[in-house]
């Protein structure tokens, strides 16, 4: 996996002003046209000379164009429903991007593609990476995870926006402790020493220990904290979080790119799948309750779904590359 280092700094910039983004956003615009003059390359080259938060505007917009072109194209076609393409209309494709940054198109914001986009550290479908924060802790990114961090004198705070996360905390090199928490949409977890996931769903989060403990606090009852310990997982939603389980090792098998299944349903084993390629992958209700036990490729989801055929009595029906249906063979 690839290992990203970053230079040790006790704080990182601040969030950007939407007023600069949609002004980075109308200079990319006017440039991407077709029609900018040589002064218009000079203004925008002296606009971005002004002000570090201007660069940083026009490094994270340009990050968002080569995130999408690194999509597949029916992936992309997915994400914003039209393709990226170069001129007049590539221009005004941006200029919606600023639209959205601004808040007129707040749909947008929370699409995956936009968490992707606009994240401190994100992966695409399907990738795992692994990176180094300042404080030298690990984190593994799983398929589709965007995350930011905060941290300040006071905190060491990592935001999960989408996906799936593995951390590997490091003790603190600040004189000052600061506490290492992961925010969700449910709430934080406290790291306590530990190795955890953290996994962001839909209306939910999920947790597992695999050594140390956590403090699991759900956002609208921070008082209803809840102790996760090695070996043990939990399930939190904003209001609360469940009593901790058993939770098996192989639940951090995503980081080594497999997946395994231990007399797991068929329409789970899928859906989990369906995480790590574009498109779209369904299961046929009348094969959803086969169950499945077995160590399946991440990296090669085809060659996953192949190894399933071979195990059970079904088999993946391509309709296209990017719509593929599990049915009764």
């Amino acid at each position: 996996m690839a290992d990203v280092r970053m230079n040790p700094s006790p704080a990182l910039p601040g969030p950007l002003d939407p007023a600069v983004v949609r002004r980075a956003a109308e200079w990319m615009a006017r440039l991407w046209s077709g029609e900018a003059s040589d002064q218009d390359r000079a203004a925008c080259e002296r606009w971005r000379a002004q002000h570090p938060d201007h660069e940083r505007a026009w490094n994270r917009l340009q990050s968002f164009e080569d995130k999408l072109h690194a999509l597949p194209r029916e992936a992309a076609r997915h994400a914003l429903r039209e393709p990226v393409r170069t001129g007049r209309r590539r221009a005004l494709q941006l200029l919606g991007l600023t639209a959205a940054v601004g808040g007129i198109a707040a749909a947008l914001r929370g699409t995956e593609a936009w968490q992707l986009a606009a994240s401190d550290h994100s992966t695409r479908t399907g990738e795992i990476r692994e990176i180094a924060l300042p404080d030298g802790t690990r984190v593994v990114l799983g398929t589709a995870t965007a995350i930011d961090l905060r941290f300040d004198a006071h905190e060491r705070r990592l935001v999960l926006r989408a996906g799936e996360i593995l951390v590997t905390t490091a003790p603190d090199p600040a004189s000052a402790h600061r506490p290492f928490r992961v925010h969700s949409r449910q709430g934080s977890v406290e790291a306590l020493g530990t190795r955890f996931i953290v996994r962001q769903e839909a209306e939910a989060s999920r947790v597992a220990v695999f050594e140390g403990a956590v403090a699991v606090r759900p956002a609208r009852a921070p008082e209803a904290v809840v102790r996760v310990g090695a070996g043990q997982g939990t399930v939190f939603f904003a209001d609360r979080a469940q009593a901790p389980d058993a939770v098996a090792d192989s639940a951090a098998a995503w980081t080594r790119g497999v997946l395994v299944a231990e007399d797991m349903r068929v329409a789970d084993f899928v859906a989990e799948l369906a995480r790590y390629r574009p498109g779209v992958l369904r299961c046929d209700p009348e094969v959803a309750e086969l169950r499945v036990t077995g160590v399946f490729s991440l990296r090669d989801t085809d060659r996953a779904l192949e190894n399933l055929a071979l195990a059970l009595p079904v088999s993946a029906a391509y309709r296209t590359r990017y719509w593929v249906t599990v049915r009764a063979r």
